[in-house]
């Protein structure tokens, strides 16, 4: 191994010779009399050569550090001099504040154009993913000198955190950014397809628990005794007469309601406010009528006549949503005993089994009525409603409803409790606390 005496010794000759340290380090001595350190090994059954700089400037010590750090770059399958050409790529970028060829730039592009056919609730979801989880990594590098490597290192970070199933979904984010920019060359690949195989499998897929048909009454009998506040009783109903998604019921206004006073009562739900970006139409039983009537009554803002708040359905003043919290319906499952056994969007799983049990409606008219999309050639050209149909099948399906609540109230000492008690009795205390 050399010292630093034997290396000050070293006298220029009339070619270039080395002398070796240890594990690939030597130093060249040139006839200029420089000395440089390098250090040599193989690479993809390459010999390759890299040079950590002149003595004394990088000296003994920092040369043998430098090379224990290009072993590691070794060990994890990394070339160093690829390494290095990256990173003197990166530095040129950054001196001289070229930002328009960034992850970060092309992403907001990506962002931008895709938003149109998005909700703006699922817009700001994924916005709020890249923000979050890959901007702060990637964010300012150059789109087509990101490695695989960096990618996975930011993908890394939301397994860690244990959502690997998020993980997913942001890495095809990533994926749809990196393909975006290759048409117009601002980067040849994407490295999100090489890192599959290196992310964590998410679990398999968990449909959500729900109330079965037969726990209805015992459901029902429960929910009356709840004292919690009134109006969030009325948005859980609301959601179970209609078959809709939290979201929708969330954010529903009274402006998108038809005919209420007609036969024909209709709720129509606009392409902007769906998950699938299509208008939604909701023919409403005649029990919907009297659950609006309260609505109406307990909003004060539409008495009011503030037009800011009083539009929705179930406003609430103070926060950035102006309506009720997703978890106001949920809240009232746990108060009532269905923590982990039960959710609000489960009541979509029940109302699909129940109507396709029945044998009375067709399976098109329930996934129309689920507002479900669908796919290949059988979406171009099947453009039906079913409006017809599907009246007559909401107001079974609110038939059904009111005869299982009718059955939990008149039978409540005899009624099965939800999810394997024997006894209505045997649910958890209630929890009587208010909500405002």
């Amino acid at each position: 191994m050399l010292t630093n005496i034997a290396i000050k010794a070293f006298k220029p000759k009339d070619k270039t010779y080395k002398r070796s340290d240890a594990a690939g380090l030597y130093i060249a001595v040139n006839p200029t009399g420089s000395k440089i350190w390098y250090l040599a090994y193989r690479f993809g059954d390459k010999q390759k050569t890299i040079s950590a700089g002149p003595y004394p400037k990088v000296s003994l010590l920092a040369a043998r550090a430098w090379r224990d750090e290009m072993k590691k770059l070794l060990e994890l399958g990394l070339d160093p001099s690829e390494e290095r050409r990256h990173e003197q790529r990166e530095a040129r970028i950054k001196a001289r504040g070229d930002v328009t060829n960034t992850f970060e730039h092309v992403a907001r592009e990506w962002l931008e154009t895709r938003s149109l056919a998005w909700t703006p609730r699922y817009a700001d979801l994924v916005t709020g993913r890249l923000e979050s989880d890959i901007f702060p990594v990637i964010g300012k590098c150059n789109i087509a000198h990101i490695r695989p490597r960096e990618i996975l290192e930011a993908i890394r970070r939301i397994e860690d955190r244990g959502a690997v199933e998020m993980a997913h979904r942001v890495k095809n984010h990533c994926s749809e950014i990196f393909r975006y920019a290759i048409p117009d060359g601002r980067c040849e690949t994407d490295p999100c397809r090489d890192i599959g195989p290196a992310l964590r499998k998410p679990p398999p897929t968990r449909h959500r628990p729900k109330v079965s048909a037969r726990d209805l009454p015992a459901f029902y009998a429960r929910l009356n005794g709840d004292d919690g506040a009134r109006l969030s009783h009325l948005a859980l109903r609301w959601t179970i007469l209609t078959m809709v998604r939290t979201q929708e019921t969330r954010f529903a206004q009274w402006a998108e309601f038809e005919d209420l006073d007609g036969p024909e009562p209709l709720w129509r739900i606009g392409a902007d406010r769906m998950k699938m970006r299509s208008e939604h139409l909701i023919p409403l039983p005649r029990q919907a009528i009297p659950l609006l009537e309260e609505i109406h009554e307990l909003n004060i803002f539409r008495k009011a006549g503030n037009p800011r708040h009083g539009r929705f359905l179930f406003p609430v003043a103070g926060t950035r949503s102006m309506v009720i919290s997703e978890n106001r319906m949920l809240d009232i499952m746990y108060r009532i005993g269905l923590r982990g056994k039960a959710t609000v969007h489960g009541f979509r799983g029940l109302a699909s089994t129940v109507l396709n049990e029945s044998g009375r409606f067709q399976p098109d008219w329930i996934e129309m009525q689920l507002a479900h999309q669908p796919r290949g050639v059988r979406a171009a050209y099947n453009a039906a409603q079913y409006l017809t149909h599907r009246r007559q099948m909401m107001q079974w399906w609110a038939d059904y409803l009111d005869k299982a609540e009718a059955r939990g109230m008149s039978e409540r000492e005899h009624v099965s409790s939800p999810f394997g008690s024997t006894a209505l009795e045997t649910f958890p205390p209630l929890r009587t606390r208010k909500r405002a």
